[in-house]
C-alpha cells in the first residue's frame, strides 16, 4: 500500500512541469520571430515595410474602411506622416474613394497635403456641445473615414423652400464654431433636397436651393472668423437622398445640410499667405480712400503690421 502510494507522487510530480518544455519552444520561436524582423528593419527597410502591411491587413481583415486611416487609431499605423496624397486617405488598403472625372483630381489644387486635429476628438466635443439637437433628432454626427460629418435638419436650419437661415439655425453654427475656429481642418458644407420640384423667382431646381443653402452657412462660418480658405460649398440637390421621397418622414431626412470636417488641415504656410493678401488689400483700401492725393502714406512694418502717416512725419 504504501509502495503505490510513493510510485503514484513521483508520477503526478513528473507531469507538474512538463508544460514548460513547450512554453520555452514558444518563446524561443518568438524571440526568433522578433530578431529576424529586427536584424531586416536595420538591412532593408522595404522588406520590413512588406511585413507590416501584410500585418495591417491581417488585423484589419474585417474593416474595409478603418476609421481616421493614417491618424493612428490602427494596431499598425502605416504612411501616418504628412504626405503628398490627395484627400481620398492614405491608409493600408488601398482605397481611393469615387472617381469624380477621369483622373482622380484633388478636391483642392494643393500641392501638399498635411494632418489636422484628430477627428475622434472633435467628435466627442461635437456630441458634448449638440448633445440636446441630437436627442431631439434635428443633428447628426458621423466619422465616415477620411471625414467627420455635421448633419443639420433643414428644417431647423431653413423655412420651407428658402435659403434664409432662422435664428436657431445661427445660434447652433455658434456653438460648433467654437469647437471649429481653433483647429485648421478643411470643411466642406454640403447641401440636400427632396425630390419635389421646385421652380421659384429665386430657385429654378433643387441645384440652386441645396447650393444657396449651403453658401448661406459657409458664409455665417466665415463671419465667425473661420478662415475662408479652409472651406468650400457642395451641392447635390435631389439625388443624392438617404431615404425613400415616398414618404414624409423620408422627404424629411433627404431635406439636410452637411458640415464635413476633412481629417487633412490648411498648411500654416499657405494660412499666412490668405492673411497677406487680405494686408494687402487692406492698406490699398486704406490708401485710395484716405490719401487720394498722395499726402497720408501707408508704411508696412517689420513685424506685419502697417502704420498711418504723413508725408511730413513718416
Amino acid at each position: 500500500m504504501s509502495r503505490l502510494r510513493n510510485r503514484r507522487h513521483v508520477i503526478e510530480h513528473d507531469n507538474v512541469h512538463r508544460w514548460l518544455v513547450s512554453y520555452a519552444d514558444y518563446m524561443t520561436l518568438l524571440f526568433a520571430l522578433f530578431v529576424v524582423l529586427y536584424a531586416m528593419a536595420m538591412v532593408n527597410e522595404k522588406p520590413f515595410d512588406a511585413i507590416t502591411e501584410s500585418f495591417g491587413r491581417v488585423f484589419q481583415a474585417d474593416d474595409e474602411l478603418p476609421k481616421e486611416r493614417g491618424q493612428g487609431s490602427d494596431i499598425l499605423p502605416v504612411d501616418s506622416q504628412d504626405n503628398q496624397q490627395s484627400l481620398y486617405g492614405d491608409g493600408i488598403l488601398e482605397y481611393a474613394g469615387a472617381d469624380l472625372v477621369e483622373g482622380k483630381p484633388l478636391l483642392m489644387d494643393l500641392g501638399v497635403t498635411q494632418i489636422g486635429s484628430e477627428l475622434s476628438t472633435l467628435e466627442g466635443e461635437l456630441h458634448k456641445s449638440l448633445q440636446e439637437l441630437e436627442q431631439a433628432g434635428y443633428a447628426k454626427l458621423e466619422l465616415k473615414g477620411d471625414w467627420l460629418e455635421i448633419e443639420l435638419s433643414s428644417g431647423m436650419m431653413f423655412a420651407s423652400g428658402s435659403s434664409s437661415m432662422t435664428s436657431s439655425a445661427k445660434a447652433v453654427l455658434g456653438v460648433i464654431n467654437t469647437k471649429l475656429k481653433d483647429v485648421a481642418n478643411y470643411i466642406r458644407v454640403r447641401g440636400y433636397t427632396d425630390n419635389q420640384p421646385i421652380n421659384t423667382e429665386v430657385f429654378e431646381s433643387n441645384w440652386e436651393l441645396s447650393i444657396s443653402r449651403a453658401t448661406a452657412i459657409l458664409h455665417v462660418l466665415e463671419r465667425l472668423n473661420i478662415n475662408p480658405a479652409r472651406m468650400a460649398v457642395e451641392g447635390y440637390g435631389q439625388y443624392s437622398p438617404k431615404a425613400e421621397n415616398d414618404t414624409e418622414q423620408g422627404r424629411a431626412k433627404n431635406r439636410r445640410v452637411v458640415i464635413a470636417i476633412s481629417k487633412y488641415a490648411l498648411p500654416a504656410t499657405q494660412a499666412l499667405k490668405v492673411s497677406e493678401a487680405e494686408t494687402v488689400k487692406l492698406e490699398q483700401q486704406i490708401t485710395t480712400a484716405l490719401a487720394p492725393d498722395n499726402a497720408i502714406k501707408v508704411i508696412k512694418l517689420a513685424n506685419g503690421g502697417i502704420r498711418i502717416t504723413t508725408s511730413e512725419n513718416k
